[in-house]
């Protein structure tokens, strides 16, 4: 399974992104994974890694890259990551994005019409968001994705721009998370069924934030399998069908 860091052009600046790919030359879809506020560390990178054994190209974009590196650990530098992620705005996430798939597009080993998106707490936002204003993207899973109903910038929120979403979405989440809480989960639901939008839910109990993380103590094993399991199927039914 070959890996590499790769640099990706956003605008006039380089965002670096970590790579892994099936063996061959043939083309595959692609899975984009975007970070928690640690930055594409080495769970990241795990989880990126998982993608080729199943047959994908695997990228996480280094979405902090404006900040410059980030290097810390999961446990480190808490309010280093809150502050970097605080600098985000809408408006440069779904430039990345955006750059992201257009990387993966021209490369001669992705399937381009077959790229999805999956991220993890802060990245779980940034994937809604970018399911809602990036066509290009054929299917998005949301881990646990915290302040969707919350802009970041000028612009309207990603909850806001429901109805640009044109694929379908899966989402994954804790019954013993605050951030979003089941009743913040039950107002997206609310909002996709309005704009009658193609998803399913999944609600795992005894499960908080970041039950997908195996580095935390928040990590349940059960549920982080099964959301996982779940999460591939879906990719599977809209990306390689």
């Amino acid at each position: 399974m070959p890996q590499s860091w790769v640099d990706i052009k956003v605008n006039n600046e380089s965002m670096e992104g970590y790579l892994t790919r099936p063996e061959g030359d043939g083309k595959s879809p692609a899975v984009i994974v975007i970070q928690e506020i640690w930055g594409v560390n080495s769970h990241i990178q795990f989880l990126t890694d998982r993608f080729p054994p199943l047959g994908y190209v695997g990228l996480a974009p280094a979405m902090f890259h404006r900040d410059g590196p980030m290097t810390m650990g999961l446990h480190e530098e808490m309010d280093t990551a809150v502050a970097r992620m605080g600098k985000c705005t809408d408006v440069n996430i779904i430039a990345d994005v955006q750059a992201a798939v257009d990387y993966l597009k021209a490369q001669q080993f992705v399937d381009s019409d077959r790229i999805g998106i999956v991220g993890f707490c802060f990245g779980g936002r940034v994937t809604y968001l970018s399911a809602s204003t990036i066509p290009d993207l054929k299917a998005s899973v949301v881990y646990y994705g915290g302040f969707i109903s919350v802009a970041r910038g000028e612009g309207p929120s990603p909850l806001e721009r429901t109805s640009g979403i044109s694929a379908p979405m899966m989402g994954l989440f804790g019954e013993d998370d605050a951030n979003p809480s089941p009743e913040e989960v039950a107002t997206f639901a609310a909002e996709l069924d309005k704009h009658n939008k193609n998803y399913e839910f999944h609600t795992y109990p005894g499960a908080g934030h970041g039950f997908n993380c195996n580095a935390r103590a928040s990590y349940r094993p059960e549920s982080a399998r099964d959301a996982w399991g779940k999460a591939m199927a879906f990719f599977d039914t809209n990306l390689k069908s």
